[in-house]
């Protein structure tokens, strides 16, 4: 679990140094700073789709996990929480939910987590988890730049999500095929450009009742495994 630690200590360094520059900068730079970090999601989405494979469990897993989560209004819930930690701890930051969402798809949704973890869980080194340590803390400070506080609270579920895999990938490492490594990566990456789409306010997208379908595409992809292997 040391990979996972640093990568949660880096995030947490880099959203500090954000938050500070995000409280010198004029109105009119954020506006514009957004515009940039909206089109950089758009791209990381992107590459992550570009070698889209699975395609129909793809769509499928977006169609129902994005109706399980619209079901389970996961979104109104995010928000009641959001409101919540606000208040308690008195967070002024209007876009706490969205950088914190934003932060968690691009810190856990992807080959480079999925590998390190395994690496990390079967005994190997942590020499993966701790690169991506520090690029997501470099991108932290550009994150929390743009949304402040909720991208540190990111770390959070990364401990939850990375660790878990990095325990899961400790008893059962053959789980986490090539096709389930690129079926997370492709809906993550479909995930990010809604992202993207919303922090450039071209239209708001319920991403947050969508996530579901992150669990949904494994689902799917070890059945299919099972059934025609």
């Amino acid at each position: 679990m040391i990979g996972t630690l640093v990568n949660a200590g880096a995030v947490i360094a880099g959203g500090t140094v954000g938050m500070l520059l995000n409280k010198s900068m004029p109105e009119r730079f954020k506006t514009i700073y957004f515009q940039a970090v909206g089109l950089f999601t758009i791209a990381m989405g992107i590459s992550m789709v570009y070698n889209l494979q699975h395609i129909l469990i793809v769509v499928s897993s977006l169609a129902i996990g994005s109706l399980l989560g619209e079901w389970w209004n996961l979104e109104a819930g995010a928000e009641r929480m959001s409101n919540y930690l606000k208040k308690k701890f008195r967070i002024g930051s209007e876009k706490f939910s969205e950088g914190l969402i934003t932060a968690f798809l691009l810190y856990c949704i992807g080959s480079m987590t999925i590998l390190g973890a395994i690496q990390e869980g079967t005994g190997g080194s942590s020499d993966l988890l701790l690169t991506k340590s520090l690029m997501d803390g470099f991108s932290s400070v550009i994150l929390a730049s743009a949304f402040g506080v909720g991208v540190i609270v990111s770390f959070i579920p990364l401990l939850i999500f990375q660790g878990g895999l990095t325990l899961l990938a400790m008893y059962a490492s053959s789980f986490f095929t090539t096709s389930i490594i690129q079926g997370l990566t492709a809906v993550g990456g479909i995930l990010l450009i809604g992202l993207g789409i919303n922090i450039m306010e071209i239209k708001k997208l319920r991403i947050m009742n969508m996530l579901p379908s992150l669990l949904i595409v494994v689902i799917l992809l070890w059945f299919f495994a099972l059934k025609f292997n």
